[in-house]
């Protein structure tokens, strides 16, 4: 089933767990205007509210670019505020609370905005044409939608602010040779990698996937006390689900688990 969200974000359930989302402005090479930004947020809620969802795929019409990032006609027109929402922050997504992960499967290039989408995703699967950048310092702009911060979270340091500084962009199989993306596949492929990624998430139990990645987000953030104390509270709260005690029977009865997400 896939439902139409303003006509520019498609949305359809698949295998029963996984959202799939697509950006669909092929023509505006998927740029993020006001309707984009409201559809996306509403979707991030949807999922976050609806307990069959276990995890998300976003992705983009067929064109050459996955999301050009601002549509500066919107910008320039006045409607610049339109591309943040006050949950979501721009294009309603990249400040968005989640616990549910999030795999961005690009097919074009990921530059400015696009990139920082991608970013804001727990994992990457793109093309193998696909280029990544933050080009915004050429434009007298800074990549405040996520990139300046979190770029020097995936890569190392040096690789980071040189990509930040000189705005150049990087080729998707050197990006997976510094663990900036987690799958290259040849175009066509994009989607059912990405599927895949997610079929193998929704394989384990959705609870001790939230929980997990809940802790793993944050470890580099702070302090190893902080992490411990916060494995410690994810460990009790996941004792008290279904989950907890389906996943070890299912072992010793040697049968797949039949998980319930509670």
């Amino acid at each position: 089933m896939t439902d139409t969200v303003d006509d520019v974000v498609l949305f359809e359930i698949v295998d029963g767990h996984i959202g799939l989302v697509t950006l669909n402005r092929p023509e505006k090479r998927n740029a993020v205007n006001g309707a984009v930004a409201r559809a996306i947020d509403a979707i991030v809620k949807q999922t976050e509210a609806d307990p069959a969802i276990w995890a998300v795929v976003i992705t983009s019409a067929e064109g050459p670019t996955f999301c050009a990032g601002a549509d500066l006609a919107e910008v320039a027109a006045g409607r610049g505020d339109d591309l943040s929402t006050p949950d979501g922050g721009f294009a309603g997504f990249v400040e968005a609370v989640r616990v549910k992960p999030w795999i961005a499967a690009v097919k074009g290039s990921a530059l400015g905005g696009g990139l920082e989408i991608s970013l804001a995703c727990d994992l990457r699967v793109v093309a193998d044409t696909t280029v990544l950048g933050l080009p915004e310092v050429k434009r007298g702009l800074i990549a405040g939608a996520g990139g300046i911060y979190r770029l020097p979270r995936q890569l190392p340091r040096a690789i980071a602010l040189e990509m930040i500084a000189t705005g150049e962009p990087i080729a998707a199989p050197r990006a997976a040779a510094l663990g900036l993306v987690n799958r290259v596949v040849a175009e066509g492929e994009v989607i059912d990698a990405a599927l895949g990624l997610a079929r193998a998430i929704c394989a384990n139990s959705p609870v001790a996937v939230r929980e997990s990645l809940q802790v793993a987000r944050s470890a580099a953030d702070v302090p190893e006390s902080a992490s411990i104390q916060a494995s410690r509270e994810a460990f009790e709260r996941l004792m008290l689900t279904d989950d907890f005690v389906e996943g070890p029977r299912a072992f010793v009865e040697k049968r797949p688990p039949q998980w319930s997400g509670c």
